[in-house]
């Protein structure tokens, strides 16, 4: 069992870091959409993921038409501050993929627009300024709720 989490032209090597360390921890499987904004070899996102890199189960694609068309028929969510469903109305299941945006941008609004119906939002206040959450720490809610709902398949 797995949920695959999908970063769609990350910028921030921290962040997918993070983001790969989670995923090792878990057992999920981290897929990243180029164009990236840093190289895969970058020294602050192998320092964010530590010594975690080996155990990512990691597939790079170079685009979201391929990944689309690779992945076409499966499950998929949108995390995005334009979701019409918040992540918690979801029945998550098995092989379920949930993506992300970049950081300063988010999916692409007309790929938004195309999967209305599985686009999923993490409630925040309305009087805020804040565009959006973090994205690791997005990632987290959304993944563990995901994991919650399979009761934590293969972990302790």
């Amino acid at each position: 069992m797995a949920i695959h989490i999908v970063l769609v032209e990350p910028e921030i090597p921290p962040n997918t870091g993070n983001i790969a360390r989670t995923a090792a921890a878990t057992d999920s499987v981290l897929h990243l959409v180029k164009p990236l904004g840093f190289s895969i070899d970058d020294k602050s996102l192998k320092r964010a993921g530590l010594d975690y890199w080996p155990y990512v189960k990691l597939e790079v694609h170079e685009s979201l038409d391929e990944f689309m068309e690779k992945y076409a028929g499966r499950r998929m969510w949108l995390a995005t501050t334009k979701g019409g469903h918040r992540y918690t109305d979801v029945k998550y299941q098995d092989e379920d993929m949930i993506l992300f945006g970049r950081e300063t941008a988010g999916l692409p609004r007309d790929f938004i627009a195309a999967h209305a119906d599985q686009a999923v939002r993490i409630p925040m206040s309305a009087n805020t300024r804040l565009r959006s959450f973090n994205l690791s720490n997005s990632v987290i809610v959304v993944l563990f709720e995901a994991l919650r709902q399979l009761e934590f398949p293969g972990l302790e």
